[in-house]
């Protein structure tokens, strides 16, 4: 019998991304809609390791399976870090957090417009054992959004290693450098070795 994980997300973009990430692990990724999951977990942590635990907890509550959660966002330095863990909370739609961003940096220029991206996972075992791992991007905000891939603030996050936002990269070269491919790096050798002594079987 092979091991079901739940991502305990409904963001499809992330997702999407776990799903690449992932896909050499012995296991089968499985979403809250697979396992009829109708949960809304509110994010009331003060960091992203406490809003990434709040998920992973209570999916794994309600479908008593090992369970993968994550919080990300951005912290822009001229802003003190802002969004950071209000990111997917700085407006109605990606459309508008970005355009927020970019008004609140309206003349900081460019060498003034640093900012990184950052993805705290937790891995709920039923052993009830938990293990974070984390994972940072460090790039720059765009004057303005580029390229039509990705989700959420990529189009303006740009990369000066590759010239270019994350929007406008493959998904295979965005998993390469983004904040969480670097976190599921981390966190796949976890999971094998769980896999290998049987602790995640279900």
């Amino acid at each position: 019998m092979r091991t079901k994980l739940l991502l305990g997300t409904l963001n499809q973009g992330k997702i999407r991304e776990y799903s690449l990430l992932l896909a050499d692990l012995p296991f089968v990724l499985v979403t809250p809609q697979d396992e009829g999951l109708d949960i809304q977990v509110e994010e009331k942590g003060k960091t992203m390791e406490e809003n990434a635990l709040l998920k992973a907890r209570a999916y794994s509550a309600e479908s008593h399976l090992p369970t993968l959660a994550e919080d990300s966002g951005l912290e822009v330095e001229a802003l003190h870090g802002e969004p950071g863990i209000f990111s997917a909370r700085y407006g109605n739609s990606d459309e508008e957090r970005i355009s927020r961003i970019l008004h609140r940096l309206k003349g900081i220029p460019w060498e003034e417009r640093k900012a990184c991206f950052r993805c705290v996972i937790a891995l709920t075992l039923p052993s009830r054992k938990i293990e974070i791992c984390q994972g940072e991007c460090q790039g720059l905000i765009a004057f303005s959004p580029q390229g039509n891939d990705g989700f959420g603030y990529d189009p303006i996050f740009y990369l000066p290693e590759m010239g270019a936002t994350m929007a406008e990269l493959t998904l295979e070269e965005k998993n390469a450098l983004s904040h969480r491919g670097r976190a599921a790096r981390k966190a796949i050798p976890i999971i094998r070795h769980l896999v290998s002594i049987n602790t995640l079987a279900i």
